[in-house]
């Protein structure tokens, strides 16, 4: 597997880190801020990948919602991503205006995603996973095994559980197991 290199300057991330706040406060504020994200600093930023906004709230996860490949721009996406995270993961209530000042983010960048050709490949922190069986399928991005201190084997279960397999499905061959890298900012 190549390496993503793609990277991000100072000034890129702290643009993307102002559309997750601007997209969330458009929606928390409908007629009062930004109907849509102010145009890209660079060119870079309207490269089509995918892209993750994680929301926590006291270190508790609070919405995450993302694309897995890039359907458009990246700003456009982020700014998508932040909304959907805030109002639309189906795990969560809507966010409410008090949490938005207290609410952290975290942006994951997503490179190319290609078959894994060996399990005992994958890095904790490095890569992160997609299982698929059947119509099944489950995603963890590449920090949440850091985050919950999980060896390269609970990973791969953790991918399988996710995707609503057996915790040994991806030692199956009819299990495909597919991996990407992703900066995380």
């Amino acid at each position: 597997m190549s390496d993503f290199r793609f990277e991000l300057t100072d000034e890129e991330k702290n643009y993307l880190r102002s559309l997750v706040a601007a997209s969330i406060d458009s929606g928390l504020h409908p007629g009062q801020g930004a109907a849509r994200p102010d145009e890209p600093p660079t060119d870079k930023l309207r490269q089509h990948l995918g892209a993750f906004v994680t929301l926590k709230l006291g270190g508790s996860l609070r919405g995450c919602i993302g694309n897995i490949v890039g359907t458009g721009e990246l700003f456009r996406t982020v700014w998508n991503m932040a909304r959907s995270a805030a109002f639309q993961d189906p795990r969560f209530p809507p966010l409410t205006e008090g949490e938005f000042g207290a609410v952290e983010y975290e942006i994951s960048v997503l490179g190319p995603i290609t078959p894994c050709p060996d399990p005992t490949l994958v890095e904790v922190g490095r890569h992160g996973l997609i299982m698929r069986r059947g119509g099944r399928s489950g995603l963890l991005l590449p920090q949440v095994p850091v985050e919950w201190n999980w060896d390269r084997e609970t990973f791969l279960a953790q991918t399988c559980v996710k995707a609503g397999l057996p915790r040994n499905a991806w030692k199956e061959p009819d299990t495909d197991i597919l991996w990407f890298e992703a900066v995380v900012f």
